[in-house]
């Protein structure tokens, strides 16, 4: 039941995000605002304690200035964000159906759900859909790189995805807590949704500026 919830609230949320990345302007830029204020209640709720309260709350701007400069400044910051987003989901998709059909060792106790044949299945599927998809030019490739340095950003962008979900886990873990919220049907709280991807955006923002990689 729970897998049904989360199937059609995706279903309903990829294009309507899609919409909103691509229009831009002041539709994504209060998109993302209420986002942020949504993720700021939750990272509250989880009661971390005030030194880490603050410090999550400096890095959620953190993390919304990253998303904002990176859609904003940037000719081709919609198609960019697209392929960010799209590794993250695949990376949690590819954890996800994998250590529910190869099962085996657990991962972490951090996150006692993940299992080592999961955490492959992360880094496996976004590579592999992602060139995919880039072959039949439904995302861009990142602009003068090579096929190394796009698989290298693909492995990147999917390792942080994955560190950051362990991260919120710890701390829902320290509050006894499963989900950040309830907002979204089987998925739970908006933090609970994005919690790579608030990683992520900061990374892929210090790799711009560091020129680790050309967009």
């Amino acid at each position: 039941m729970n897998f049904i919830k989360r199937l059609l609230s995706s279903i309903i949320l990829v294009p309507l995000i899609l919409f909103i990345i691509l229009k831009g302007s002041y539709v994504f830029n209060i998109f993302i605002i209420i986002i942020f204020t949504i993720m700021c209640f939750e990272w509250q709720r989880l009661n971390t304690g005030k030194f880490y309260s603050t410090i999550g709350f400096i890095f959620l701007f953190f993390s919304l200035m990253s998303i904002y400069i990176l859609r904003n400044d940037l000719d081709n910051g919609d198609k960019l964000l697209i392929l960010i987003i799209s590794i993250c989901i695949f990376t949690d998709i590819g954890g996800y159906v994998f250590g529910k059909i190869f099962k085996g060792p657990k991962l972490t106790k951090i996150s006692p759900n993940k299992t080592i044949i999961g955490m492959v299945g992360s880094f496996l599927l976004p590579i592999i859909s992602t060139f995919i998809l880039q072959k039949y030019n439904v995302l861009i490739s990142i602009t003068n790189n090579s096929f190394s340095e796009l698989l290298i950003f693909i492995f990147l962008i999917s390792l942080v995805s994955q560190i950051g979900d362990l991260i919120i886990s710890y701390f829902k873990r320290l509050s006894n807590v499963k989900d950040t919220g309830n907002i979204i049907p089987g998925h739970g709280g908006i933090l609970d949704r994005v919690d790579g991807m608030v990683f992520v955006f900061p990374f892929t923002f210090i790799c711009k500026n560091t020129f680790l990689f050309n967009f």
